[in-house]
């Protein structure tokens, strides 16, 4: 078989891109909280719930290619009947990943839109199983669309960019 002499070789020259490393490193529990300020007399009733969903993400520069990605969960159940608080869960779930070769907005997509991606099933189970420890019925959280929260953060920014802009001519 030839050779191609047209393939890159690794630190042939220094205008080629950096060759894109994507890596998943560690996947952890940032911070955890439970609480159930009612019980036991919560128990005592027929649970009807409201569910008070919070999702959030934020990302970390750890070092030149490493990089912390965090999904808070905090969903807050309340007696749809009388608004008592049946639960309080809270979980930061994280990840380490490792990236290079990734800049700009393609790196900001990736860590607020694909890296929350892969933690939030770890962040729904850790959720789940919060409840289910405290006595209550599973809280199965539906899945979550990053890239749509991802866009409409991203409009949300651009919006207010332009309101700043028109604000400072004026």
């Amino acid at each position: 078989m030839a050779e191609d002499n047209n393939t890159p070789q690794a630190g042939a020259t220094a205008d080629e891109k950096p060759q894109l490393k994507f890596s998943l490193q560690r996947i952890y529990v940032k911070d955890i909280s439970f609480e159930a300020p009612n019980s036991p007399s919560v128990f005592k009733q027929s649970f009807k719930p409201k569910v008070n969903l919070d999702l959030n993400t934020t990302s970390t520069k750890i070092a030149d290619d490493q990089y912390e990605v965090v999904v808070k969960v905090t969903a807050q159940v309340n007696d749809n009947e009388t608004g008592t608080t049946s639960f309080l869960a809270e979980v930061e779930q994280a990840g380490l990943f490792r990236i290079a070769g990734i800049e700009g907005a393609q790196l900001d997509q990736t860590l607020g839109a694909f890296c929350p991606n892969l933690l939030f099933p770890y962040a729904r189970e850790c959720v789940d199983n919060l409840v289910n420890r405290g006595g209550f019925p599973p809280l199965m959280l539906a899945p979550v669309n990053f890239e749509a929260m991802y866009a409409q953060r991203k409009q949300r920014e651009a919006k207010q960019a332009e309101e700043n802009t028109q604000e400072n001519t004026h």
